[in-house]
């Protein structure tokens, strides 16, 4: 089943989920700043996505610059911030299977549906 990691605050998020919606496809909304993911399952979301895990971090966050700006953070430490802090994560993330896609912008979503 497709998942999409959404933040209902965030308008990007708010797109993807419309654009998932749209597909008329089944699928699972993962509140995730609510149920907080773990280091397995973020780690195993970035290897779906194919990045490093500074490339899902919002680095402009403010509880990412008042604690970690300038830090040699090895990619452990940074995947434990966001388990820390999942308010640093971008979004929307969806999942389909073993492909993953940053909504960043929305319409790449589209890639994995």
């Amino acid at each position: 089943m497709i998942q999409i990691y959404h933040n209902p605050r965030c308008s990007k998020s708010r797109q993807g989920l419309a654009i998932v919606e749209n597909a008329k496809v089944n699928f699972e909304i993962i509140k995730y700043l609510a149920t907080p993911l773990t280091a397995s399952e973020l780690t195993d979301i970035i290897k779906k996505l194919g990045i490093k895990p500074i490339n899902l971090v919002r680095v402009k966050e403010a509880i990412w610059k008042e604690n970690f700006k300038g830090k040699e953070l090895s990619d452990k430490e940074i995947i434990e911030a966001m388990v820390q802090f999942p308010k640093l994560i971008e979004r929307p993330i969806v999942v389909n299977g073993n492909k993953a896609v940053l909504g960043r912008p929305p319409e790449m979503i589209k890639d994995v549906l």
